[in-house]
């Protein structure tokens, strides 16, 4: 049996950049990136400034401790930028990445974050578990409803990113689906 996904988004999780703006949370470095895909957002605007990122050494490892449970997969708008620009900051290796196709704000007919559905899809009816800023309610009952899978939706702070408590939630839920 092939272990559950685990799809980790970057903006909220691992850069909580809904703090307070000129206050780095404990443990966070600040980055200053220019990625692709930040750029092409940004062209005609005028001059691009670097994105601020904050970012915890200490959840690198903190995911690898999960890899033993789970198979690690980037579900961010930074797509393979997270790769060459988040992963190495943090420790860890090049990890697969899901693609997205569209991204609207919502699920114009689900009246879900746009990624819900294509992570079901992505999913194909293993189990996941992914952690992100924007689950809601609606998420949960999609996923109820068109995931065959276990599913664990985990909303993350964005003001605090990954705690300690939302990495032991994961290694729990992951070892309850194992049995």
């Amino acid at each position: 049996m092939s272990k559950p996904l685990l799809y980790i988004d970057v903006d909220g999780p691992l850069n909580p950049y809904n703090a307070k703006p000129h206050r780095r949370p404990d443990g966070y470095e600040t980055y200053r990136m220019m990625p692709p895909i930040w750029i092409a957002q940004h062209e005609g605007m005028g001059r691009v400034t670097p994105l601020r990122v904050w970012l915890n050494a200490a959840h690198g490892p903190q995911l690898l401790a999960l890899a033993d449970r789970f198979e690690l997969v980037w579900a961010t708008t930074w797509e393979h930028d997270a790769n060459e620009y988040i992963g190495p900051k943090i420790g860890l290796p090049v990890l697969p990445v899901v693609e997205w196709d569209d991204r609207p704000r919502l699920d114009a007919i689900h009246g879900t974050f746009w990624k819900t559905k294509q992570l079901v899809g992505h999913a194909d009816g293993r189990p996941f578990a992914w952690v992100d800023d924007d689950i809601t309610r609606r998420d949960r009952q999609f996923v109820d409803g068109y995931h065959d899978g276990a599913a664990l939706l985990h909303w993350v702070d964005p003001a605090k990113g990954l705690l300690d408590s939302d990495f032991q939630a994961l290694a729990d839920w992951a070892q309850e689906v194992s049995r």
